[in-house]
């Protein structure tokens, strides 16, 4: 694929605050590619950098192989769609989407070719003549999506553009998005916190935290292979327990020696080790590689989310058969669910569920208006 931007080592303060450090990062043509993390990570600073609404204190924002720093943002090849749609409310839904084309002075007759063609990409065919205000959000935003890809940028930007939506309409607009990117083979760099937006729609995630990218790479490498205890919690729930590495293909944690399927570690080493809930066994106490006590059970529809104390540490299983409060069980992990990673920064921080509810987890998250200084 061919590289269509590149930032290198971008860096940017507010008010004497680091929001981003030193960023490095490759976009490739027809590539859907996801900034994710935390509210405050940088992701929308780097996405208003690359649309030319903010600009870097260090380093060059590279598109096409020019350096496009000082090119203002109505000159770059790139659209923007923000959680706030912007639309005009006077005008119906075909002017809204040819406003831009409008402003070119293109001929009426290519105007409305155009129109009617972004609508048709959008399933808003017969909507033309609407007012944008009677609308339901998840229009108004096709109506955004196709305003802003009406003069076929090379680039679209998306600002967490879900957050207003209700859960469903959220999902389906998911799959609607991936859709449009691959008809129009146009780049779109997408900004949420949400992790499994991220996961449903990318072919890229670039994951962040404190200004600095964590973890580049497919949804399934960030999922299966996080590169540290930050990416491993932020991406899916997971148990992350200190270990010792033995030595290639062994590990001790929790008491226990394990087989795994991780090597290139020094004897001894100290390590993160991560077991995904979905990846656990429960097995009669007396067979079980660990021992605990269940301490909750949640019915979560497909699955129960079961809360069970080893040695003080709260492990979550994600299990469809059903235990009870108070029941002694076993767990059996295989050599592939164990996954070793370095020790890093955020290592001790996450991966205990001893205050973990779904009433916090919700209460936690990020509120999801527009991040004004991210």
């Amino acid at each position: 694929m061919k590289k269509i931007i590149e930032l290198k080592n971008i860096s940017k303060s507010f008010d004497g605050e680091t929001v981003l450090d030193s960023i490095n990062l490759d976009i490739y043509d027809n590539e859907f590619l996801t900034l994710l993390g935390p509210s405050g990570c940088g992701k929308t600073t780097t996405l208003r950098i690359i649309g030319g609404f903010e600009t870097p204190d260090e380093g060059d924002v590279i598109f096409m192989g020019e350096k496009i720093n000082d090119i203002p943002a109505h000159k770059r090849s790139v659209n923007t769609v923000f959680q706030k749609y912007a639309l005009f409310p006077h005008l119906n839904v075909f002017e809204n989407v040819a406003f831009p084309l409008r402003e070119r002075k293109v001929p009426k007759k290519e105007i409305e070719e155009k129109v009617n063609e972004m609508l048709s990409l959008v399933m808003l065919s017969g909507f033309a003549h609407r007012r944008v205000t009677s609308l339901s959000g998840g229009q108004q935003q096709r109506v955004a999506i196709a305003r802003a890809l009406i003069a076929h940028p090379k680039v679209l930007l998306l600002d967490e553009p879900l957050g207003a939506l209700d859960l469903k309409l959220r999902k389906d607009m998911q799959q609607e998005l991936k859709k449009i990117q691959k008809a129009t083979g146009i780049t779109f760099i997408f900004v949420t916190h949400d992790q499994e937006e991220a996961l449903t729609m990318s072919d890229t995630i670039v994951v962040m935290s404190e200004g600095r990218i964590q973890q580049i790479g497919t949804p399934v490498d960030i999922y299966n292979e996080p590169q540290n205890a930050f990416v491993a919690d932020f991406i899916g729930e997971s148990n992350i327990l200190d270990g010792v590495m033995l030595e290639d293909l062994r590990v001790r944690f929790s008491g226990h020696t394990f087989r795994c399927v991780d090597k290139g570690f020094a004897s001894q080493e100290p390590v993160d080790v991560v077991v995904r809930p979905e990846d656990v066994d429960i097995v009669p106490e007396a067979q079980g590689m660990l021992r605990g006590v269940v301490t909750s059970v949640t019915f979560m529809g497909v699955h129960y989310e079961v809360i069970v104390d080893i040695g003080g540490f709260k492990w979550m299983i994600q299990t469809t058969d059903f235990v009870d409060v108070d029941e002694h069980i076993g767990l059996s992990i295989d050599p592939d669910a164990i996954h070793i990673m370095k020790k890093s920064e955020y290592s001790g921080l996450y991966g205990d569920y001893s205050s973990f509810s779904n009433e916090l987890d919700e209460l936690s998250q990020p509120d999801e208006e527009e991040e004004e200084e991210e």
